[in-house]
């Protein structure tokens, strides 16, 4: 049987994705600033509580780094097929160490993650039972990965660096049958995103709730934009500087697009706006300080360089 050897002048390379997405940034942005919260409104729904749902995901990263060691790639349905997700083995100390919880909180959530079933010991084995919460497909997740990374690549074909448009459905299908492989590496994006930013933010739900705000702007500023392709730096400075003719948010708004209790909402709202990374206008409105230009620029520029090495990973499986 003859084996198909991947052409490596082919290949994509991160680098090149990277500079797509600073130079395009008033196209690629504003999408991908949105399908991080879309996917943490999903994270918050699933047990109203961030931490909980980073320790059963990185515990299901476990599972999907075995499979890669091993070599074995799952497809969507295969790994979807069985309510269960065995784990490997663990303790408290890695689990907090690995997500900045402390000891005695990571052991609390680990308890109340017992109580309800989701964490399971069953015959010596440790599982994930699906079944006792609402862990949905990440169908969502999935179409908005694919359409974002549909859309990058018409930008990418521009400037000849792919050798073709990829239509979302291409996209979603490759997905899905590389879905273990592929959800690892989606993993290794989001978790030390969500933790980067925790430490700026000393919480998640404190990040969540400015992220809100940052879309609400990002997809305003993008329609003052919309007829410019432009770089992050300069549509950042755009959206600061451009309050005037963009509407904040109010606390109420906040909470229902995040799920977050009314009271959580305002109470995390005062630390942002002690913190300088957001202000509040004559009709209660919030919007982004200048601050959050000096402080999340960097942090941004790390998480856009791990988001061009998962794109060019699934354009390589496209393509090669």
């Amino acid at each position: 049987m003859n084996t198909m050897v991947p052409d490596i002048s082919k290949e994509i390379h991160s680098e090149d994705i990277s500079n797509i997405l600073e130079n395009r940034y008033s196209v690629m942005g504003p999408l991908w600033v949105k399908h991080q919260m879309e996917w943490s409104n999903g994270v918050y729904a699933t047990f109203k509580d961030h931490d909980k749902f980073l320790i059963v995901i990185y515990l299901v990263k476990k599972t999907l780094d075995f499979y890669s060691r091993n070599f074995t790639k799952l497809t969507f349905e295969e790994f979807y097929s069985r309510d269960i997700v065995e784990i490997e083995k663990f303790n408290i100390s890695e689990v907090a160490i690995a997500l900045n919880i402390p000891k005695e909180s990571t052991r609390r959530k680990l308890a109340e993650l017992e109580d309800i079933g989701a964490i399971k010991k069953l015959n010596n084995r440790i599982i994930i039972d699906r079944n006792s919460f609402n862990f949905s497909k990440p169908i969502d997740s999935v179409i908005r990965v694919s359409r974002f990374l549909s859309i990058l690549s018409e930008l990418c074909f521009d400037e000849k660096i792919l050798p073709m448009r990829l239509t979302s459905e291409s996209l979603e299908e490759i997905i899905k049958k590389n879905f273990s492989y592929v959800w690892k590496i989606y993993y290794e994006l989001q978790i030390p995103m969500m933790l980067g930013y925790k430490n700026i933010f000393e919480n998640i739900e404190a990040f969540h709730i400015f992220g809100t705000c940052v879309v609400n702007q990002h997809l305003s500023t993008k329609k003052l934009n919309e007829e410019d392709k432009v770089s992050r730096d300069v549509f950042i400075k755009s959206l600061l500087f451009s309050t005037d003719e963009i509407d904040g948010l109010n606390a109420m708004s906040i909470s229902d697009i995040t799920g977050i209790p009314r009271a959580t909402v305002i109470r995390k709202l005062k630390i942002l706006l002690d913190k300088n990374f957001l202000t509040i206008d004559k009709k209660k409105h919030y919007k982004t300080s200048g601050n959050f230009f000096k402080v999340l620029m960097p942090k941004q520029k790390t998480v856009f360089d791990r988001l061009a090495k998962f794109s060019s990973t699934i354009y390589n499986l496209t393509i090669l």
